[in-house]
This record gives C-alpha cells, sequence and structure tokens, in this order.
C-alpha cells in the first residue's frame, strides 16, 4: 500500500497545479453606498446584469439602495423603466433623491404581463436601468431577466419576497434587505466572490 502524502508537502514541491478563480471584472456602475461598494468583488452593481433584491415586505425602503443609481443614470440623460410597482413612486422623494423624473417610465401591467415587459425593455438597448416586482416567477422567467440584461447591457432589478432566499437564482447579485435592528443589506449570492459574513449597514448613508 503507498505511503499517505500531505497535501501541503505536494503543493509546496509544486506537484500539484493551483487553479486560481479570475477576478471580477470592474463595475463601472457604483451602488451608492460606499460600505456596500466595499464588500461587492466587482466594487458596484454587476454590469448588465440581474440583482435580486429580497424583501421581508413592500415598502420598508427598498427603493432607497438603487436610488443613488436612478438618479445618477437619468442626470446623464438615460430612461429608467419602472414596471408593476406596488406602489406609485413617490415623486417629490425622488427628485429629491436627485433622480430627473423626466427620464422615468412607468409601465402599469398584470402580474401575468409584468415579466414580459420587463424583459422587452431591458433587450431594448435604450434604458440604463429597469425595476420590477415578479410575483410569480420560477427559475427559468428570473434566468430570462438576467439574459435580457446582458443582451440589452442594462441594469436589472427584480424586488421579491424573501421566502424566495431559499431557492437558487441565476441572478449575478442576490441581496437581502433586513430592517432590524437597523436599515441594512445582507449579501446573499455575488457573482466573482464569497458573500461577507456580517450584513452592510445603510445607516452610514451614501458615498
Amino acid at each position: 500500500m503507498s505511503n499517505v502524502v500531505a497535501l501541503s508537502s505536494l503543493i509546496q514541491g509544486r506537484q500539484v497545479w493551483q487553479g486560481r478563480a479570475a477576478p471580477a471584472p470592474g463595475s463601472d456602475q457604483p451602488t451608492g453606498w460606499a460600505m456596500l461598494d466595499a464588500v461587492l468583488p466587482s466594487g458596484g452593481w454587476p454590469a448588465a446584469a440581474l440583482t435580486e433584491i429580497l424583501l421581508p415586505a413592500d415598502g420598508v425602503g427598498e427603493l432607497q439602495l438603487v436610488l443613488p443609481t436612478l438618479a445618477r443614470s437619468t442626470q446623464a440623460g438615460r430612461t429608467v423603466m419602472v414596471i408593476a410597482p406596488p406602489y406609485a413612486p413617490y415623486v417629490l422623494g425622488w427628485e429629491a433623491g436627485g433622480v430627473v423624473m423626466s427620464r422615468v417610465d412607468v409601465v402599469i401591467a398584470h402580474a401575468a404581463d409584468a415579466l414580459w415587459a420587463a424583459e422587452q425593455c431591458l433587450r431594448s438597448g435604450s434604458c440604463a436601468a429597469v425595476l420590477t416586482w415578479p410575483l410569480h416567477a420560477d427559475d427559468r422567467a428570473v434566468r430570462r431577466l438576467q439574459v435580457a440584461a446582458d443582451t440589452g447591457k442594462a441594469l436589472a432589478f427584480a424586488f421579491r419576497d424573501r421566502r424566495h432566499a431559499l431557492q437558487a437564482s441565476p441572478a449575478a447579485l442576490r441581496l437581502e434587505l433586513e430592517t432590524e435592528p437597523s436599515l441594512q443589506v445582507r449579501v446573499r449570492k455575488c457573482r466573482g466572490g464569497n458573500p461577507p459574513a456580517h450584513p452592510v449597514p445603510l445607516s452610514a448613508g451614501r458615498s
């Protein structure tokens, strides 16, 4: 019987090839939250990809998370699409956050049509970002949003109930918003790296 050899000695003797994960490409889409950017592998939102934001309930402050991005995009003259939101956007609040509302289009659609509308907007190549609240989306539907975001080179944000956290997701980035003890974000999945062990507080303010 052959002798057992410690793996460390094989590595030190360069007898075992060690692969290295390719670093995630840098992002030109900062989230606007310095502490969140610091823990994301790309330093911001994954470009041309889907970010899934899991919520304990609608209206807990989730739009604060993306407001800096919407402000930056609309100020640059880019279009933002809001697909079938559960509540009408609070125009004064968005404008106070720097969003140019003339560059924001809201699509009113039934739940059955909302995913189709979001996919078409993402694929169009004319949108900087698309926000959607899919109520009934299986893995295939979520994957279509991811592919559409890549095709149209847009940011896709899907706001979903946190019960979906138990399901696998093809989204490039998956965040869970928590309200206790204060508003914070837990990174559940991030392309190109491991999620940080601790949540990121949003109380520190924007970058």
